[in-house]
């Protein structure tokens, strides 16, 4: 019967021939796109995090700057800073760098607490059209600034800006399975998912409205459902709430306080190179995830935590005889904590299924933002009693 029906088959065609597949577009244009997706979400990532990172590291000097007429900061050239506090073994700031966390944090905490609830129902290029002008104008705002009052204010449109983008390209990526796939290694792809990697890969990243769910998409997920969820997520949530709670206590509580005389380099310029080079281990880790997949993030928590004991017993004793040796902890700290964020979210992102996917991506992100908060509120009392010692 077979050959029967391939007779018949052939003899319908136009002159005898045999009806071609139709051809199937090779596997390195397949691949090409779902490159471009992944390059695409990386330097979303990058522009999402520069105006949060940059308020961070300019924190010493929104505190401590002064204005001249015509709106000149005016910078002392000498290298040896005169302390704020004279009666004070350490060369504080009336305020610590923490209030600037502060202002740069709990607005994203807000955003984020309330994204699980709502957010998925407003399309994505209105969140990421108020993200771009939140994020100028906090530039705008500090570049401008006379005033600690109205710098912090910028620093807040900065925190806006980064909350509400994280959240948007976070959820962004669960309409992009192939994004994920390329994270890891050949052999861990499923070759059954090459029709569903292809059809997302040749989506647009950034569409006017929102992309087309799913029947059992995160937007018909019950209250019930969402909690479980959430319960499942905590394995994920608990140890990235514990790295970024031991890191930026370290960054906006210690930093200020790990103060070396016995070089060159000014109070304000440590304070940069210390920011400088933490921003660099974060970003080479969370840049690295191909090449390194790490499955218990719990580990990196409890590492972050020895990195805050040890930074908080050298503040108190100052056993360390040279910045350069705070340098290489820095750099540690920040390949710690960019592992782990975006371990938690590879993991996340393969682990749960199509439907609960988008939810988990904006429910988890609230870890590292509820840890940061928390070591800020911790850093200022800190802070006001390190500052206090004779």
């Amino acid at each position: 019967m077979g050959g029967c029906a391939g007779s018949r088959r052939r003899l319908s065609d136009s002159e005898g021939e045999e009806t071609v597949p139709e051809p199937r577009l090779p596997l390195l244009d397949h691949q090409g796109a779902h490159w471009k997706n992944a390059v695409g979400f990386w330097l979303l990532g990058l522009c999402n995090n520069f105006s949060y990172v940059v308020m961070l590291s300019a924190a010493h000097d929104i505190l401590s700057h002064e204005r001249t007429s015509g709106n000149q900061s005016h910078v002392d050239p000498g290298p040896a800073p005169i302390p704020h506090n004279s009666s004070s073994r350490f060369d504080c700031n009336s305020v610590s760098t923490a209030a600037v966390l502060l202002a740069d944090i709990l607005p994203t905490l807000v955003i984020k607490l309330l994204a699980p609830l709502g957010l998925h129902l407003l399309p994505y290029s209105p969140r990421v059209l108020v993200s771009g002008i939140c994020a100028a104008g906090s530039f705008v705002l500090v570049a401008f600034s006379h005033s600690v009052g109205t710098s912090l204010c910028g620093v807040v449109l900065a925190s806006i800006s980064s909350g509400l983008g994280e959240v948007t390209f976070l959820s962004l990526t669960a309409f992009y399975p192939s994004y994920f796939l390329l994270l890891t290694s050949p052999e861990a792809q499923d070759p059954g998912g090459e029709e569903e990697a292809e059809s997302s890969a040749r989506q647009p990243l950034i569409r006017t409205e929102a992309p087309e769910l799913k029947p059992g998409s995160s937007s018909s997920l019950s209250l019930r459902e969402r909690w479980t969820v959430f319960k499942g997520l905590l394995w994920y949530i608990v140890p990235l709430v514990v790295v970024y709670f031991a890191e930026y206590f370290i960054n906006q509580g210690l930093f200020e306080l790990l103060f070396f005389r016995n070089t060159s380099l000014s109070h304000a310029q440590q304070y940069r190179w210390y920011q400088m080079l933490y921003q660099a281990g974060v970003f080479a880790s969370r840049s690295s995830l191909r090449c390194c997949h790490i499955r218990f993030t719990w580990a990196l928590a409890l590492l972050q935590c020895l990195n805050l004991a040890f930074l908080l017993a050298d503040v108190w004793f100052g056993f360390l005889p040279s910045i350069y040796f705070v340098f290489l902890i820095i750099l540690y700290e920040g390949l710690l904590g960019g592992a782990a964020y975006v371990n938690t979210f590879h993991n996340i992102a393969l682990e749960t299924s199509d439907e609960h996917r988008e939810f988990a991506m904006a429910a988890t992100c609230i870890s590292d933002t509820l840890g940061i908060s928390l070591s800020g509120l911790l850093a200022l009392p800190l802070h006001d009693f390190l500052c206090q010692l004779s």
